[in-house]
């Protein structure tokens, strides 16, 4: 299993209210993939995904999260709390 850094996310550009994570990925590696294919991976235990603290240098690593009726989405766990440090990642190109 590979331990991966995302350095940077897609968002969507909808006309909804909500806007949302499509893609992510690490351009110095390079790689972007979908959400949906980031989650297949996490899903079947081939790599473990994760963002660094730009302040403290601490990792967050990413889960899963399903809610009943809605499309799985990701976002960042640390330190035993859900959190968005995923959402601050910059925007790939």
């Amino acid at each position: 299993m590979a331990d991966v850094q995302i350095t940077c996310i897609t968002k969507s550009h909808g006309t909804g209210t909500h806007e949302h994570i499509t893609h992510v990925g690490n351009p110095s590696t390079p790689w972007k993939w979908t959400t949906a294919q980031t989650v297949e991976s996490i899903d079947a235990k081939t790599n473990t995904f994760f963002v660094k603290d730009a302040r403290t240098g601490k990792r967050a690593y990413v889960g899963v999260i399903r809610q009943l009726g809605h499309v799985a989405y990701l976002r960042t766990h640390a330190d035993g709390v859900w959190n968005d440090n995923l959402l601050a990642q910059s925007q790939c190109q």
